[in-house]
Order: structure tokens, then sequence, then C-alpha cells
């Protein structure tokens, strides 16, 4: 029986496709799975040198003899107690939180991943610590600067309502968080688009190529930093400010890992 030629071709192709296709993806897990871990582990050990900077044990003998809720990274404001540390997270140690997380999430990509994404992750860790960090960071940093010197003007022009009655002072006390709240997003969102921007330029002077990169839903994920900056800069310190701050580093992990898996288009 004669064997048909062009359908053993149209058929091993086929097959050797869809067989690449699923050797490539536990790849790609374990790729992303190294990447997530470099980039907790670059969070993770500058967060522990700021612990201790500001006179927090990182002993784990200490740490595991101290209550779960009195832990630096759990830890949350009192109004029983004020005098309590808290740990604080303003410009500089965010700065060396993101910094942490993309140079591990960095040398991880570049490690395990291949030669030729290099060049789109180190632009890509450009673009997170620069466009998505820095740059939002010194707006918002100004933001709360400016806040701060013309708090007084500014809250005298907040409408409030007459009473003395309970709904009346929540009501009051949220028509004064308005100012700061608007404040903090408009200086957010320029900061993030100047940021990307000044990012995107920089990397096509860097690398001579034009680089297209827009704005990401991911983008705004280490932009809970800024908030809780904005906030404890601006607000005073409640549980919900701090329990903000307490965040900051979970969601910084997210620029390293989106430097970790760049990949060259």
């Amino acid at each position: 029986m004669p064997i048909n030629i062009n359908s053993v071709n149209n058929y091993n192709p086929s097959f050797q496709h869809n067989h690449n296709n699923k050797s490539s993806q536990p790849e790609d897990k374990c790729l992303k799975r190294a990447v997530i871990a470099a980039s907790a582990l670059g969070v993770g050990t500058a967060y522990t040198i700021i612990a201790k900077k500001q006179g927090f044990s990182i002993n784990p003998s200490k740490i595991l003899k101290t209550p779960i809720k009195d832990w630096a990274l759990i830890k949350l404001f009192d109004k029983k107690h004020p005098e309590r540390k808290l740990i604080k997270l303003e410009e500089w140690e965010i700065l060396g939180l993101a910094a942490g997380s993309i140079a591990g999430g960095l040398t991880a990509g570049t490690l395990l991943d291949k030669k030729s994404n290099k060049k789109a992750k180190i632009r890509e860790a450009v673009n997170q610590f620069l466009g998505n960090v820095c740059v939002p960071v010194a707006f918002v940093k100004t933001a709360a600067v400016l806040y701060d010197k013309n708090k007084r003007l500014i809250l005298s022009h907040v409408p409030q309502i007459k009473g003395d009655g309970k709904t009346v002072k929540v009501i009051n006390k949220s028509l004064k968080c308005i100012p700061s709240a608007v404040m903090t997003l408009i200086a957010l969102g320029a900061g993030i688009v100047s940021g990307n921007k000044v990012s995107n330029f920089l990397n096509e002077q860097v690398f001579h190529k034009k680089v297209e990169r827009h704005i990401k839903k991911t983008d705004f994920a280490p932009h809970v930093d800024d908030i809780g900056m904005a906030v404890s800069l601006m607000a005073d310190k409640t549980k919900v400010s701090s329990a903000i701050t307490n965040t900051v580093p979970l969601f910084l992990c997210v620029p390293g890992i989106q430097a970790g898996m760049a990949q060259e288009k």
C-alpha cells in the first residue's frame, strides 16, 4: 500500500509544534518561580537592613520569642500605646526595597533565561526603578512637603458641618482628608506618566532602540508605597495607615518580577 508522503509531512510538524509548546511551559513556570523567589529575597534583605537600622532586632531567636503582633512587619499603630515603635518606610527606604526587588528579579531572570532577553530585562529594570518608583516617589514626596507647609491654609478652606454629633465629626474628619487624597492622586498620576516617559527616553539613548513601553496595570502595584508614604506624611497615624505601610514590601516585589520576566519582542 503506497504511503502518502504529504500526509506524513503535514502531521509530524504539527505534532512536534504541540510537543514543543508543552515542554516549554514547565521552563516558563520554573523561571517565574525563581524570579518571584529572588525578588522576595531582595526585598527581604533590604527590609532586614532597614529594620536593623531602625533599632529592631533581627536575631531569629528573639523574633520567635516576640508575639507575632509585635513583629516589625505586622505591628500596627495603637492609640493607647502611641510610644510603641513602628517601622518607618519613607522615600529612601522605599527606594532601597525597590532596588533589592529589582536586583533579585533581574539577576535570576538574566541567569536562567535566554541571553537574547538580557537587554529587554535591563530596559525593564530601568523602567521599573526610575519610571515606576523614583519619579513617582519624588512627585508624591514633593506634594506631601507642599501640603505640610500649607496644611492650615488648605484645611481652612474645607467646608465643615455644624454640630457635635458623632456622625457629624466623622463626616468633618472625612472632608479634611479630601485635599491630601486629591493631591496624592494628582502627584501619583503625574509621576507615573512622567517617569514612564523619562525611562523610555533614557533607554532609547543607552540602547539606541526605539522604546514604546506603555503604562501597564502591573505598574500600579508598587504604588501602594507612594500611597503609604503620602498617608504617613499627610495624615495622622492610624491602624489603617500603619497597615498600608506594612503591605509595601509585598507590593514592591512586583518591579523585580517584571524586570526578571521581561522578554525581547
